[in-house]
């Protein structure tokens, strides 16, 4: 079964074992996940059965959006609620001045990701360095936050909304907005609402060409030369500008790459 959906992942599980809990519920043996939630974070999780799981690279899921809670004055070396060490009593903020810190992040910034996070160093997860209390150096990454604005804070409980590039880390931007306020700082709730234009509605199917970032190509030849796989020629192509691009067909689409030739880099993949 092919199938394209958002799931809302509950808090304290992992994006793992929730989608072992989606393949059990749908009876299903093929499936995965883009774009992995921290066990203690909830909300939109894309998920896909079948073929449609090799179509994760090419989806539109930027811009994404974020509802989090940092707990002022907490010190976690995870960064979130799961590793709270410490808590330190600090006097509350301005609202003005909340703002204003929550203001000077707009726009490109340079984050170092939390060295409890998936990120690879060296062919390993840096989270299983950290839990082995290994050294680990990660070095600092550029992220765009495109919007950010504070929905609450009732102290030390500092709520906002955020909207960023992807591979933005939360987790650091908390903590990086409690350093700016001159204390510590952790998460103690952290939702996705939307990847792009992914945002949980019932884990209804979507159909996945209005969600591909690819442009649409023709094939003027033959249909039955890409539904056999068979080489096709630029030539052939509507657009023979250097790209990727996507090709429909009756009830299937491909996606190829034209360059000198053309190449299949998905083919015959059936509509939803």
């Amino acid at each position: 079964m092919n199938r394209l959906f958002v799931v809302k992942k509950p808090m304290f599980i992992s994006s793992n074992q929730y989608l072992t809990d989606i393949k059990k519920r749908y009876g299903v043996k093929k499936a995965g996940f883009s774009g992995t939630l921290d066990p203690f974070a909830k909300g939109c999780l894309i998920v896909a059965f079948g073929k449609y799981t090799k179509l994760f690279r090419y989806l539109k899921k930027t811009p994404k959006t974020y509802r989090t809670t940092i707990f002022l004055g907490a010190y976690s070396e995870t960064l979130d609620i799961e590793g709270i060490s410490k808590i330190e009593n600090i006097p509350p903020f301005s609202i003005d001045r909340i703002v204003k810190v929550l203001d000077s992040f707009r726009g490109k910034i340079s984050q170092i990701p939390p060295k409890y996070s998936a990120k690879k160093l060296n062919g390993k997860r840096a989270y299983e360095l950290a839990r082995k209390g290994e050294n680990v150096e990660i070095k600092e990454i550029i992220v765009e936050i495109f919007d950010i604005k504070l929905t609450n804070y009732s102290h030390p409980f500092l709520s906002f909304e955020v909207v960023v590039s992807e591979g933005t880390y939360i987790r650091s931007l908390g903590r990086d907005i409690a350093d700016r306020l001159g204390v510590f700082g952790s998460l103690t709730y952290l939702e996705r609402i939307s990847e792009g234009s992914f945002y949980f509605d019932n884990e209804k199917a979507l159909d996945p060409i209005e969600y591909l970032d690819l442009e649409k190509n023709i094939y003027l030849l033959d249909k039955k030369d890409i539904y056999l796989g068979k080489k096709l020629s630029v030539n052939g192509f509507k657009n023979r500008k250097k790209g990727r691009y996507i090709v429909e067909f009756d009830n299937y689409f491909s996606i190829v790459e034209i360059d000198k030739d053309v190449k299949y880099l998905l083919n015959r993949v059936e509509k939803c």
